[in-house]
């Protein structure tokens, strides 16, 4: 839960809240495996680690809600609107115009939010 609050603030907690009625043990497995096993390992920090987190929902094109919360986590931990922005942007050269685009939007009401 530490690592998770030093990415997303309270964001992270909102979702946990959110999985509460309908899967809390769903919550337990979001915040142990990806936070407190992969995002506490040593060898990258954590802009670089959102900068793939980024660029990975990117790609997939269909994680809007998630990407909206690691647009946000990247700010949070010392990213640029235009790091952010051009990380989006690489993505149209591997996962196409459309996903890319998608993203962008996605940072626009980020960014808007902050």
């Amino acid at each position: 839960m530490k690592k998770l609050e030093e990415i997303d603030g309270q964001a992270g907690q909102a979702v946990v809240d959110g999985l509460r009625d309908i899967a809390p043990d769903f919550a337990h497995y979001l915040i142990e495996f990806p936070f407190g096993d992969i995002y506490s390992r040593p060898g990258l920090d954590l802009e670089s680690r959102e900068i793939a987190t980024i660029a990975a929902l990117t790609a997939m094109g269909t994680a809007a809600p998630q990407l909206k919360v690691h647009i946000a986590a990247g700010l949070n931990v010392g990213l640029t609107r235009e790091q952010i922005t051009e990380t989006i942007m690489q993505m149209a050269v591997y996962a196409g115009f459309p996903a890319a685009l998608n993203g962008l939007f996605a940072a626009r009401e980020v960014f808007a939010a902050h």
